[in-house]
């Protein structure tokens, strides 16, 4: 019984955390883009494509969760495991669309003051990035290798 509670806990968190951590970066960036429209509006666009960046994270959380549910047997039985894997996922979600989306509103704030940081900006916030798309391997290999 604990051992499914555990899986039901940590299965939640991971999707909780991950969509937290997207709604805070994104906001972060946004919260640029609303400056640097009033200095720079003509890049929007360029804001609105660093803006999104961090909504990643949260998508990640949402795959994981599903492909966990096609898989609820393993969640059930493997209760601790899904706890654990679950935080570690959650969490590394959560921290790497927060500090994602401080990096895209520092590239925002940088392209309103007309400089061409746009294509570098995308190279910085895809290493945050990368370990969020860890963090998805992560949550899947438990499932499909135990």
């Amino acid at each position: 019984m604990l051992e499914t509670v555990l899986g039901y806990i940590g299965w939640g968190l991971m999707l909780g955390l991950a969509g937290i951590g997207s709604s805070i970066g994104t906001t972060i960036a946004a919260n640029a883009a609303e400056g640097a429209l009033k200095k720079n509006p003509e890049k929007s666009s360029s804001y609105m494509i660093l803006s999104a960046l961090p909504a990643t994270q949260g998508l990640y959380g949402f795959v994981a969760f599903l492909l966990w549910l096609l898989n609820k047997e393993w969640l059930v039985a493997n209760g601790a495991v899904a706890f654990g894997v679950g935080i570690s996922v959650g969490a590394v979600c959560l921290l790497s669309a927060i500090r994602q989306g401080q990096v895209c509103a520092n590239g925002i704030v940088g392209i309103s003051q007309g400089h061409d940081v746009q294509t570098n900006t995308m190279i910085y916030a895809a290493l945050p990035e990368f370990y969020a798309i860890l963090g998805l391997v992560g949550a899947l290999m438990p499932v499909f290798m135990m």
